[in-house]
């Protein structure tokens, strides 16, 4: 997987802003399936498949937030589905 990085001139690889957040939206769709499946995702199991990549782990993270998964803080690092108390 190509990485981006936050740069004023350029992204690493090449790779614009709106490239990086397609990448994100890609990721999410695998993760959430994972999610439906598991129960849920650990951060590190999120940020080993956008391989280390600050931006996209981010990004994706946002999206997963406005998807409705709870993303979890850091005493609990994990990614869920909201349940409703």
């Amino acid at each position: 997987m190509e990485s981006c990085d936050r740069r004023i001139r350029a992204y690493r690889n090449g790779k614009t802003f709106d490239q990086c957040k397609e990448i994100a939206k890609s990721i999410n769709i695998q993760i959430q399936k994972q999610i439906l499946e598991n129960g849920k995702v650990s951060w590190k199991e999120l940020l080993e498949k956008v391989d280390h990549d600050e931006l996209v782990y981010k990004l994706s993270l946002k999206y997963l937030r406005l998807d409705g998964f709870d993303i979890g803080n850091s005493k609990i690092p994990e990614i869920k589905k909201f349940t409703h108390a």
